[in-house]
């Protein structure tokens, strides 16, 4: 029995400002259902604001207070932990990190490291490796390999996470999906098992979601690339063309 559904959203629901196709209607007709619905997200480039406006701006029915980002969850990991970082993030994504930043005075006993075109540069990353050398841990928001722009795959985070761990000789706190944290933090009352992810990234969105206990759907879009769902082990619990399929699946089986 299928309780919640929990839904990736870049390359699952959209691709920057462009809905996946029927994604919109797809969504509304889950909406329709008593199936709890959340979105878990690893967007680092925008904070949580400016993820939920594009969304609705896109025409999506999404209550911004039901996206779990893995930017909130670092946030709520360097309040609890009592850090103060030197933070490797988007501007776009500052506003979920006000007030935490390593004050230029002091010293910062960590490094945050999300995606950030505009922090990949090599003096950047030299001020965080000697950080690191000087005990910081490190922290990713997310370590993933690759996302989907509108003008194709592009490099993500986890190259330079990586490039630090080599470097530094340490090893990142990692936040956001595949982290068995991350997905058990949504469900609430409800159990892992009575929970699907649909994702289009079959590491981080599938296998993390059904290591974590829940069913892991794979949707053909995004970063999908062909035999992608042979990669991990098991496979994944369903593999569908898109998003909108997937949906029609999982209210099928509610009749």
């Amino acid at each position: 029995m299928i309780r919640m559904v929990l839904i990736d959203l870049s390359g699952t629901l959209h691709i920057e400002n462009q809905a996946i196709s029927g994604a919109v209607q797809a969504l509304n007709r889950l909406r329709e259902t008593d199936l709890k619905v959340k979105f878990v997200t690893n967007t680092t480039k925008e904070s949580k604001q400016i993820l939920f406006d594009r969304l609705r701006n896109l025409g999506f029915a999404v209550n911004k207070d039901d996206i779990l980002s893995s930017l909130g969850a670092c946030r709520n990991l360097i309040i609890e932990r009592k850090l103060k970082p030197l933070l490797m993030i988007a501007p776009e994504a500052l506003e979920d990190f006000v007030g935490l930043e390593c004050p230029s005075n002091k010293t910062p006993n960590a490094v945050v490291i999300g995606l950030a075109p505009t922090e990949f540069n090599y003096n950047r990353l030299n001020e965080a490796f000697r950080c690191l050398q000087n005990g910081a841990e490190l922290i990713a928001i997310h370590a993933g390999k690759y996302y989907k722009t509108s003008d194709g795959l592009s490099l993500g985070p986890g190259c330079f996470v990586k490039g630090l761990e080599y470097s530094a000789q340490c090893s990142a706190t990692l936040v956001g999906k595949p982290n068995k944290l991350f997905f058990q933090s949504a469900l609430g009352d409800v159990s892992a098992n009575e929970t699907v992810m649909i994702g289009d990234d079959v590491t981080d969105d599938v296998k993390g979601a059904m290591d974590a206990g829940l069913q892991g759907y794979l949707v053909q879009t995004g970063k999908y690339k062909e035999g992608d769902e042979h990669k991990i082990s098991p496979k994944p619990t369903k593999v569908f063309p898109s998003f909108v399929e997937a949906v029609d699946y999982i209210i099928a089986q509610l009749k």
